[in-house]
């Protein structure tokens, strides 16, 4: 086990799979211990039975502050404070100019833009000096990708929101930076409303554009956020790392 983030306490949310999940288990592995969150209390179950000790499990929804307010609850019961947030919850749905309606808007904004927002500046009395807070936004935001609007603009959003954030909380003692993924192959990708027949097809053009020739892993990412959480980045602040395999300079 590294020690890279010995005795420094995270909060990842969408932890119960995809890169939130891989993110838990390799901050585990390099010392930390994790606060958990998620809507599945089942999967979330099997993280913290995975990691004894090191992982507790809280469910919930980021966009209900009162599952929030629980979460930062449990979090300073059991720890007193936190060093590293990651609000890592996000949706993606491909949605048509023709059917980006208020509704669908919000669907997606009040979770990958307000929830994660919220997620900070719930925690923010609680994180410690030197503490990290990383913010997962996508490549999509440097390039346009049919049907993806609503999720690319909530991201651009998201985007802008750490930028700023970043020069407001420095003084604080408080980094803030953000990791784009490229094409990674997770279970959100199957949520994204297509056919499974029509995924393949965009899956076949996307990795002729991957320098590797196949899409990335959730290790991929979570490798990147233990760097950013550690001491070797800590002159790193307002930064977006883009890890998608090349597909932006295509």
């Amino acid at each position: 086990m590294s020690t890279t983030l010995a005795g420094k306490v995270a909060v990842v949310t969408g932890a119960s799979s995809g890169i939130g999940r891989s993110i838990v288990e390799r901050y585990v592995a390099n010392g930390a211990t994790v606060v958990a969150f998620a809507r599945s209390q089942a999967a979330l179950d099997e993280l913290a039975k995975a990691h004894p000790g090191k992982v507790l499990a809280v469910a919930g929804d980021v966009t209900r502050e009162a599952d929030l307010q629980r979460l930062v609850k449990a979090t300073v019961e059991a720890h007193g404070g936190v060093d590293i947030v990651v609000p890592n919850a996000g949706i993606a749905r491909v949605i048509g100019v023709d059917d980006s309606t208020a509704a669908a808007f919000a669907e997606q904004f009040s979770v990958n833009l307000y929830g994660a927002a919220e997620t900070v500046r719930l925690f923010l009395p609680h994180i410690r000096k030197g503490g990290s807070v990383q913010f997962i936004t996508t490549f999509l935001t440097q390039v346009g990708f049919p049907g993806l609007a609503i999720y690319s603009a909530s991201k651009a959003a998201l985007k802008s929101f750490a930028q700023t954030l970043a020069a407001e909380l420095a003084p604080r003692g408080i980094r803030v930076n953000s990791i784009a993924p490229g094409p990674i192959a997770t279970p959100l990708w199957g949520t994204v409303g297509l056919p499974a027949d029509v995924l393949g097809g965009v899956a076949e053009k996307i990795n002729a554009r991957l320098m590797p020739g196949a899409f990335g892993q959730p290790e991929d990412i979570a490798e990147t956020s233990v760097f950013l959480a550690s001491d070797a980045a800590k002159n790193i602040f307002g930064q977006e790392i883009v890890v998608d395999g090349g597909y932006t300079i295509g």
